[in-house]
């Protein structure tokens, strides 16, 4: 298999020079996409690979916003079910299909989540949530999702539960249900990936380019490491910022809530085979969720909060968030955690669509395209799992609105960068965490190193020096908040970032030598 970047696809400074100085040079392009994150990206790969030309700008950073703050989760839609919300929960068992499957196999894994049997969960309980795992095996049947790749639910003894999940309370455990849903090796991968892929089909990808004005045939973008203006003339225009859409689309009406999670070390909870769902004492509609990630993290989370006031940039973590979140979780641990064994924390806010009273737990996870007077649309709404159905809707949309030219949508087969299924996968020549981070493309960032060993040793939470090499040169890192913020997850963790604080100058400053 080839070890080679995929043609086009290299995002980097040079390339953003070009793009922003032939823009300068002919403003006209097709189709502009406001907003950097899963949706944004989506939209851009969507109309690029139709044949349409395509301007993606992003204020800050690719996945800079809600697209880095989730629970890394590809859901197939169980949640949806159990508030009736079947349309939902369909369409998300096909979308968990398609990533799986085709669009980006090599970021999507199967992961077996334990929902533990205490003396909390009553037997009536337990008998419905087991219906409910019924009706998600038949989703995922229905979108054609073998068991070989997500495998069927199941009921598991006391014995079993306590070796997918050491550090469970013993007393009173009775057994378990497992179930499957599909993670995410890294949700701003994903968006990434996305982006590149669209660079890949002629998108012009624009960090550090904010909107300042919007109309339906002419925008205003702001260079915002110059500080120039540039004037361009797009035939369509789409708003993709989510909680921040009503600061460009006033007309559409938000409740964005807040998610928060915890990062904890897998450690702490004595080695978690799986996924623990825990349920939230008086409330059965609601769970937490203890989510094993790469190299020894745990995410808990997550609290589901309306936001008060404008959505900032990067959302605070309230310490009521955090002590809600241990307290849940000591509910069913042998060994509870306390706040000092929390190394960092990050809460998302996600963009629902205001549907009147109700709590924000409630709102329904639809997503829309809205048209604003002056002709740009808006796409808001929605979850990471079916960015790529909203991103068709949106570039439909914009094609009927504008009357361009386009083919069909053709996302539905067409793979990421670096995509390949796990039988592939094992035959690449490269550690085997960067397969499992950047897949087919594994090779290559490996050749980051150029024959310095130490380049691929890890430095902290696993990152290597060739990987902050392969970012910069590649995907678009412009800064070392990009790396280890985004490109990395480090930033999770002070102390992770700080160790690679003098990696990722290195990786910049190698970038800016001819």
């Amino acid at each position: 298999m080839s070890a080679d970047p995929a043609p086009g696809a290299s995002l980097n400074a040079a390339r953003r020079a070009r793009d922003l100085d032939r823009l300068a040079r002919d403003p006209r392009v097709d189709l502009l996409v406001v907003g950097g994150g899963v949706t944004g990206a989506g939209i851009a790969l969507d109309a690029a690979s139709r044949g349409l030309s395509v301007v993606l700008a992003e204020k800050h950073d690719l996945a800079f916003g809600t697209s880095r703050w989730s629970s890394k989760l590809v859901h197939g839609g169980l949640r949806y079910l159990a508030t009736g919300q079947v349309g939902i929960a369909r369409e998300s068992a096909r979308e968990r299909h398609i990533l799986m499957s085709r669009t980006a196999p090599h970021l999507v894994r199967p992961l077996p989540m334990l929902l533990p049997l205490h003396a909390g969960v009553s037997r009536a309980q337990a008998a419905a949530t087991r219906t409910g795992l019924l009706m998600g095996d038949a989703l995922r049947l229905s979108a054609g999702t073998s068991g070989a790749l997500l495998p069927a639910s199941r009921g598991v003894s006391r014995r079993r539960a306590l070796h997918l999940a050491p550090g469970l309370r013993s007393d009173g455990l009775r057994g378990g249900q497992l179930s499957f849903d599909g993670q995410l090796v890294d949700d701003a991968r994903l968006v990434v990936g996305l982006a590149r892929t669209a660079a890949a089909h002629g998108t012009a990808v624009l960090t550090r380019c904010g909107a300042e004005e919007l109309h339906g045939d002419r925008a205003v973008l702001r260079d915002r490491l110059t500080g120039a203006a540039l004037d361009v003339r797009p035939r369509a225009t789409v708003n993709a910022t989510g909680v921040w859409a009503q600061e460009l689309a006033p007309q559409v009406r938000l409740r964005p809530s807040r998610g928060t999670h915890l990062v904890l070390s897998e450690s702490r909870l004595g080695g978690l085979r799986a996924a623990v769902t825990v349920p939230v004492p008086g409330d059965p509609t609601r769970f937490a969720l203890v989510l094993p990630q790469q190299d020894g993290r745990v995410y808990v989370g997550l609290t589901d909060e309306p936001l008060d006031g404008p959505a900032p940039d990067v959302p605070p973590v309230p310490e009521h968030d955090v002590d809600f979140l241990l307290r849940v979780l000591g509910g069913v641990l042998a060994a509870p955690p306390g706040r000092g064994d929390v190394a960092g924390v990050f809460a998302g806010l996600r963009p629902l669509l205001d549907a009147g009273d109700g709590r924000s737990a409630d709102l329904s996870r639809r997503h829309a395209v809205v048209a604003s007077p002056e002709g740009v649309l808006t796409a808001v709404g929605g979850k990471l799992t079916t960015y790529r159905r909203m991103a068709e809707e949106a570039v439909d949309a914009a094609v009927e609105r504008a009357g361009l030219r386009a083919g069909a949508c053709r996302t539905r087969r067409l793979p990421l960068v670096g995509a390949a299924g796990p039988a592939l996968l094992r035959g690449v020549d490269a550690p085997a965490r960067l397969r499992a981070r950047y897949g087919a493309e594994a090779p290559s960032v490996a050749a980051e190193a150029d024959g310095r060993p130490g380049l691929l040793t890890p430095i902290a939470a696993g990152v290597t020096a060739a990987e902050l090499r392969w970012a910069v040169r590649h995907e678009g890192a412009l800064d070392e908040a990009d790396l280890l913020e985004r490109r990395t997850r480090a930033a999770l963790v002070a102390e992770d970032a700080e160790r690679l604080r003098q990696a990722a100058r290195d990786a910049l400053s190698a970038a800016e030598r001819p």
